[in-house]
């Protein structure tokens, strides 16, 4: 008699061994879930990196990380706004400096007029000029209206003018470069080694004076000495190295100001 043989019996359903398996996957999330619950979060850092997110431009461009359809397109018309909204930012900014420099201008021709004016009424011209340049207004005074030949101390024909040229100062707010310069022929001296050092004594000496005597606000200026390095006229004659010889005070245009690099004090 045969034994019939029986047939095994296939279980339905996953295997034993996956069941296993996702039991030490959910463990595993657990124990992550559980290490996440119990750390600290730095708020203020958490912010900071979520603000730089925000403050990016790409997201402005580009808000989702689902491509666009057509994003050439789109990226075009970023490029137009941001294009037109520098175009119209630049147009502001060159009128506001037509305009600044047009009252710079305007300024300046009308503080000539009132130097000029202010020379006139005291008796100056003949002793003082005065001319526009691109740094300013200049006084300009000959050697022998201040100074001895060789000599930085103000003499005593000559404070005079530095008096009225200090009232002068006072109604104004500008800044002040006072600058010395003298002729080519050498000097050495146990006061003064060079024309260097008798160009800066003169200018700083003016500078000084105006300061005591006036009461102009020190902070105001800026003494120079350019000895013989910048002559009117060629030093070939006498009346020549007179001319050559001279103090200059420079009413500072503002804008020549800011150019120099002079900060308020």
């Amino acid at each position: 008699m045969k034994l019939k043989r029986k047939d095994s019996v296939q279980e339905k359903g996953a295997p034993k061994w996956m069941v296993t398996f996702s039991d030490l996957m959910t463990l595993i999330l657990v124990f992550f879930i559980l290490l996440f619950s119990m750390s600290q979060i730095d708020k203020e850092k958490f912010e900071a990196v979520a603000e730089s997110f925000r403050s990016r431009a790409i997201f402005d461009f580009n808000p989702s990380v689902v491509e666009l359809e057509h994003p050439a397109e789109k990226k075009d018309d970023n490029q137009q706004d941001i294009s037109e909204f520098e175009s119209e930012e630049n147009e502001d900014v060159n009128k506001d400096k037509e305009t600044g420099s047009t009252d710079t201008k305007d300024s300046l021709n009308q503080l000539v007029t009132e130097v000029e004016t202010f020379l006139e009424k005291n008796d100056l011209t003949e002793k003082i000029t005065a001319n526009r340049t691109d740094r300013g207004v200049v006084l300009t005074l000959q050697e022998q209206v201040l100074f001895n030949t060789a000599e930085a101390e103000i003499i005593s024909t000559g404070q005079p003018f530095l008096k009225k040229v200090g009232q002068l100062l006072n109604n104004i707010p500008n800044y002040v470069k006072v600058e010395g310069h003298t002729d080519n022929r050498p000097i050495s001296n146990y006061r003064f080694p060079s024309n260097w050092e008798l160009s800066a004594a003169r200018a700083s000496g003016v500078i000084r004076y105006l300061a005591q005597e006036t009461a102009v606000d020190a902070g105001r200026f800026t003494a120079v000495g350019y000895g013989d390095t910048r002559p009117l006229v060629p030093n070939t004659s006498e009346e020549n190295w007179q001319k050559n010889r001279r103090v200059e005070i420079v009413i500072l245009d503002p804008s020549y100001k800011a150019r120099e690099g002079v900060t308020s004090p």
